[in-house]
C-alpha cells in the first residue's frame, strides 16, 4: 500500500465529518443540558467567543451532577486514582515451568508503568474522557512526553474527531481538527517539517491560531500505523481559491495506534457509541422544560400579571410592579370597574413537584446515580464496599466488557509502547493476551474476583467435612495460587512450586529427626 497524500487524507477525513454529522441532534441535545461546559457544538469552533455562557436554556442540574457522578464512579471503580487497576500475568502461549518467573518479572513491568503513570496527567485526562464517554464515545490522544512527563494524556471531545471503523468493530482511522498558536506547533511537533509560507507567517504573528488536521491511518499491508500532521490551507491571503497547499508538517510510522476510542455501547453497523445519556436525554429535556415552567408560575405568582383600563389617568408604560409600589389611579370601582386588578391564573401547577420527582428518580437511575444505601449515612462497611461494586458491574452490564476491551486494554498496550520507545523498558514479549494477559485490578474487577473466591472457599469448606476423600480432591498448590490470584497478592512475596516442596521436604526431615531421637530417661536417685 502506497503512502497516503495529504490530499487524499483530507477528503477522507471530510466523508468521516459528513458521517458524523448524522448524529449532531443526539449528541448536541447530550451536551447542551447534561454537560454544557464540554459543549463545543455551540462553542469556540461554531464562531462564538470562548467564555461564553452555555447554561441559557438550563434550568435544572440534576443530569449535570448525575453524570460527573457516572464519570467519578467509573473512574474510582476502573482507573482509581494514584493506585495499580490492573496486573500484567504470563499468558496461555508461555509454558508453565517459566511461568512463575516471566510473573514476578511482569510485576517489575507494571510497577514501573503505574510509576510513570502517576507522574503524568493520566488521573484528570480519564475523568474528562469518562464524562465523553457518558454521551456515548470518548476519545483518548496517548503520546510520548518530555523527561518529566514520559507519557501525555490528551482527551479530545467528541467534537473535534471524525472515525473510520475496520472489521470486527475496531476503530481503524481517526482525524482530528486542532487549532494551536504558531509559535507552539515546533514545540509540541520537533520533528515538524514546516514550509517556508508556513514559517513566513508564524514569523510574522506568532500568536495566530492555525488549523491543523492530525490523522492516524491504518496500513493493513504493513500492519502499522501511519500518523499525519496536515496545514490544510487552500485559500489566498485575499480569500480566493487560487492558492491550494496541503503540506505535511509530520509523518511518522508506529506499531501501536496512539488514539485510545472507547463506546459505552454500539450498535451494529454504527461507528459512534451511544452511552446512557442518550437513553436519557428525553427525562432529561422534560425535568427541564417542568422547572422552566414551574420558575415561570412562580415568577407570575410573585409579581402577577394586571389588566389596565386605557381611561387617559392612567399610563401603563410608567407603571411599575414592585412590593410596596403605590399607584395612582382615578378610581378602585364604579360602574366602569377598576381601573388595575390582578389577572387570575388559568392553571394550577401544584402537580410539578410530583413529576419532577419521578424524573429525577429515573434520571439518577440511567446514569448509575442510584447507590443503596444513601451516600449521607454513616461510615460503610467492606462487606457494604463490595456489595455496591457488585451492584455497579451488574448495572454497567456488556459495557464493563467494553470498557476493559476498548479502553483498559489498548492505554495499557500504549503506555507500555511508549515507555519501550523511550527505553524506559525493555519488553520482549508482546501484550496480546497470550504472552502478556491485561488482568484489573481495580476495585470493580475484584468484586468479581470475590464472587469466585467464595464459591472456590465454600467448596473447600465442604470437601474437608467430608473426610480424606474430600482433603485430596484439591491441589494444594494450584489452590493457593489461584487464592493469590484472585486476590492480587504480588508475585515476589510469593514462594514458588520448588521453594514449597523444598521448604516442605526440610519440615518433614526434621519431623523425622525429632521422632528418632531418645527422650532423656529420668536419673536414678
Amino acid at each position: 500500500m502506497a503512502r497516503i497524500t495529504p490530499q487524499e487524507i483530507l477528503k477522507r477525513q471530510e466523508k468521516a465529518d459528513a458521517r458524523k454529522e448524522e448524529w449532531r441532534t443526539i449528541y448536541e441535545e447530550c451536551y447542551e443540558f447534561a454537560l454544557p461546559q464540554r459543549n463545543l457544538y455551540s462553542g469556540f469552533y461554531e464562531g462564538k467567543t470562548p467564555g461564553q455562557n452555555k447554561m441559557t436554556r438550563v434550568f435544572d442540574a440534576t443530569a449535570i451532577n448525575s453524570t460527573q457522578r457516572f464519570a467519578n464512579r467509573i473512574q474510582s471503580a476502573l482507573f482509581p486514582p494514584y493506585r495499580a487497576w490492573c496486573t500484567l500475568q504470563p499468558g496461555a502461549d508461555i509454558p508453565l515451568d517459566r511461568k512463575a518467573e516471566i510473573a514476578e518479572a511482569l510485576e517489575v513491568y507494571a510497577e514501573k508503568m503505574f510509576a510513570v503513570v502517576r507522574q503524568t496527567n493520566f488521573d484528570l485526562a480519564m475523568s474528562e474522557f469518562l464524562l465523553d464517554l457518558c454521551v456515548g464515545t470518548a476519545v483518548m490522544l496517548v503520546q510520548p512526553g518530555d523527561d518529566d512527563s514520559p507519557v501525555r494524556f490528551t482527551p479530545v471531545p467528541q467534537y473535534l474527531v471524525s472515525l473510520e471503523e475496520g472489521p470486527h468493530g475496531t476503530i481503524d482511522n481517526v482525524y482530528r481538527k486542532m487549532r494551536i498558536r504558531g509559535e507552539a506547533i515546533q514545540r509540541q511537533w520537533p520533528d515538524a517539517d514546516i514550509p517556508e509560507r508556513l514559517v513566513k507567517q508564524i514569523q510574522d504573528k506568532p500568536e495566530v491560531e492555525i488549523d491543523l488536521v492530525e490523522a492516524t491511518v491504518f496500513n493493513p499491508t504493513e500492519n502499522i500505523y501511519c500518523y499525519h500532521l496536515i496545514w490544510p490551507k487552500d485559500k489566498s491571503e485575499d480569500g480566493t481559491k487560487s492558492l491550494q497547499v496541503n503540506a505535511e508538517l509530520v509523518y511518522r510510522t508506529m506499531t501501536v495506534s496512539p488514539w485510545i476510542v472507547a463506546r459505552f455501547m454500539k450498535v451494529p453497523g454504527e461507528v459512534y457509541g451511544r452511552g446512557p445519556l442518550v437513553t436519557a436525554i428525553p427525562d432529561i429535556k422534560t425535568l427541564n422544560k417542568v422547572k422552566e415552567l414551574v420558575l415561570k408560575n412562580a415568577s407570575l405568582a410573585v409579581s402577577g400579571v394586571y389588566t389596565a383600563a386605557d381611561d387617559g389617568v392612567l399610563n401603563p408604560q410608567t407603571i411599575r410592579i414592585v412590593p410596596g409600589a403605590i399607584i395612582p389611579v382615578a378610581r378602585n370601582g364604579g360602574a366602569q370597574g377598576e381601573s388595575l386588578r390582578p389577572l387570575r391564573s388559568a392553571t394550577d401547577f401544584n402537580v410539578s413537584q410530583l413529576v419532577i420527582n419521578d424524573l429525577v428518580m429515573n434520571i439518577k437511575k440511567m446514569l448509575l446515580d442510584d447507590s443503596l444505601p444513601p451516600d449521607n449515612m454513616s461510615a460503610r462497611s467492606a462487606t457494604e464496599i463490595v456489595q455496591r461494586m457488585k451492584e455497579l458491574a451488574q448495572n454497567l452490564g456488556s459495557a464493563y466488557g467494553r470498557l476493559i476491551t476498548e479502553a483498559m486494554g489498548p492505554l495499557v498496550r500504549r503506555i507500555l509502547y511508549v515507555m519501550d520507545e523511550k527505553a524506559l523498558i525493555d519488553l520482549p514479549l508482546k501484550v496480546d493476551g497470550l504472552e502478556v494477559k491485561i488482568t484489573p485490578t481495580a476495585p470493580l474487577a475484584q468484586a468479581q474476583n470475590m464472587e469466585d473466591l467464595e464459591k472456590v472457599l465454600q467448596f473447600t469448606q465442604l470437601a474437608q467435612a467430608a473426610g480424606p476423600v474430600g482433603q485430596v480432591a484439591l491441589n494444594q498448590d494450584e489452590l493457593i495460587d489461584y487464592i493469590a490470584e484472585k486476590m492480587g497478592v504480588p508475585q515476589k512475596i510469593l514462594n514458588n512450586r520448588q521453594e514449597r516442596q523444598q521448604i516442605v521436604a526440610e519440615m518433614q526431615q526434621q519431623m523425622a529427626a525429632m521422632q528418632q531421637q531418645p527422650g532423656a530417661m529420668p536419673q536414678e536417685a
